[in-house]
């Protein structure tokens, strides 16, 4: 790594890393001219790959008109056109859109319209939005509200009103078929259950992400969850949220992940591959029956000062257009199941690996200290950070977090970009091998010596 100065920026810690000289494709390259393969797509976030030239087209002529016109003074063409196409490629009435620069903004957007829809139609009694444990839908005050990660939302917990949980379906820990409907109701039923608990008059939404993002690492609901779930709000007249943040614009192998079980929710949130990482830019989109009541009684009480710009609006919509170009919907689905296939095969090859799962190609697999207790490797060993940083060493980048709340537990996502090639997903699989083998050499033998 070159010497450079200390940096003036901060994170999360003090770690640094190599300088980025330019990306392309699925691959990245630092100053030093090493090249590492983006097999995480950032952070979830680069669905169409680095540098699309159609995309970066579209950002210059926009920028030769205008980089930004602010909402209460102008519509633009660019916002219009996106939000058009999104309602377009969105199932059911999602047809009215609010645009972001993120995912959390998106969720704080979702939770605001969706209480002042109560306010406009005489249920101002209704306020409390069930979420799930684990899970994650942003790092702002109100977003963190609604997360299920202790790690993150513990040093905040004074200064918010957390909201009520139900356990995520993670039929895997609980020795629960997935396959079964039966399992799928179980969980969906605790809901029903809290919502009794809580008092149905004072419950507003229920937000969940459709596969786990980053808290329970690429979480398929098991059979018959979200159908059962969305009889649940029906029956109660709550509000079911979507947050397809890392699962929307076709990283499952659909458009959105909604698509999967046919449930259109009453308000979804997008962002992350949304715009692919070329512009901050993000989307909440809920239908007319929503959006009216509440402009009816006085407006969207609501916003930020980048909302549907331009720039931004132009860039998301190239982005939509190469994912339909590109046939990247598809690609992402063929190209999942050959993942999964060979992460399959690594776990047969190291019993650290505990559990793989995901849909399309957001994937994932959990270390743990024994496969038939799914006992967790203890969190003094840092595993997961741990197997991010040997990856890295060796050209392959992925995102890790800890799978149980977020002081235990270690899961590793595998989410290239929707481009990715039969012949990249063998070269992201033989870096896993090397990593997998010299890590679990370290791990096995620090658990013989403790």
């Amino acid at each position: 790594m070159s010497e450079r100065p200390p940096s003036h920026l901060f994170y999360q810690g003090r770690q640094r890393r190599p300088v980025l000289d330019q990306a392309r494709g699925i691959h990245m390259w630092d100053v030093d001219g090493r090249r590492y393969i983006d097999g995480s797509s950032g952070a979830m976030v680069c669905n169409i790959g680095h540098s699309n030239p159609r995309v970066l087209e579209a950002m210059q002529r926009q920028m030769a008109r205008s980089t930004f016109g602010y909402r209460l003074h102008f519509e633009t063409e660019a916002s219009e056109a996106l939000a058009r196409r999104t309602a377009e490629l969105l199932p059911g009435d999602l047809e009215r859109v609010f645009f972001v620069s993120g995912g959390s903004e998106a969720v704080e957007s979702a939770l605001k319209l969706a209480r002042q829809w109560a306010l406009a139609t005489g249920q101002g009694s209704r306020w409390k939005v069930i979420s799930r444990f684990p899970s994650y839908h942003g790092s702002t005050l109100g977003a963190l509200a609604t997360t299920g990660y202790d790690a993150l939302t513990d040093p905040f917990a004074p200064m918010m009103r957390m909201m009520p949980r139900v356990p995520a379906p993670r039929a895997y820990l609980d020795g629960l078929d997935p396959a079964d409907p039966a399992t799928g109701r179980h969980y969906a039923d605790m809901l029903a259950a809290k919502i009794e608990e809580e008092g149905p008059e004072s419950v507003l939404a229920f937000i969940l992400e459709p596969v786990g993002g980053a808290s329970t690492g690429a979480l398929v609901p098991p059979a018959g969850y979200m159908e059962r779930v969305a009889e649940i709000c029906r029956h109660y007249g709550i509000l079911l949220i979507y947050d397809e943040v890392m699962t929307g614009a076709g990283r499952t192998g659909r458009f959105t992940a909604a698509e999967h079980w046919g449930v259109t929710p009453d308000i979804m949130v997008l962002s992350k591959g949304f715009a692919a990482g070329y512009v901050p830019l993000g989307a909440m989109a809920a239908p007319p029956r929503l959006v009216e009541p509440v402009l009816d009684a006085g407006g969207f009480v609501h916003g930020y000062t980048y909302a549907g710009n331009p720039l931004a609006c132009a860039a998301g919509l190239a982005v939509v257009e190469e994912i339909e170009r590109q046939g990247l919907v598809r690609n992402a689905a063929a190209m999942g199941e050959e993942l999964m296939e060979r992460l399959r095969g690594l776990m047969q090859r190291y019993p650290l690996i505990g559990d793989v799962r995901g849909m399309g190609l957001l994937t994932a697999f959990e270390f743990v200290a024994d496969r038939q207790s799914m006992e967790p490797l203890p969190p003094r060993l840092n595993a997961h950070q741990r197997f991010v940083d040997m990856a890295y060493e060796r050209g392959l980048i992925v995102y890790s977090r800890r799978t149980r709340g977020g002081y235990a537990g270690d899961h590793v996502l595998v989410a290239p970009p929707l481009i990715v090639t039969a012949a990249d997903l063998d070269e992201i699989a033989e870096i896993l091998d090397d990593t997998l083998a010299a890590f679990s050499a370290e791990i096995e033998a620090e658990l013989a010596a403790a």
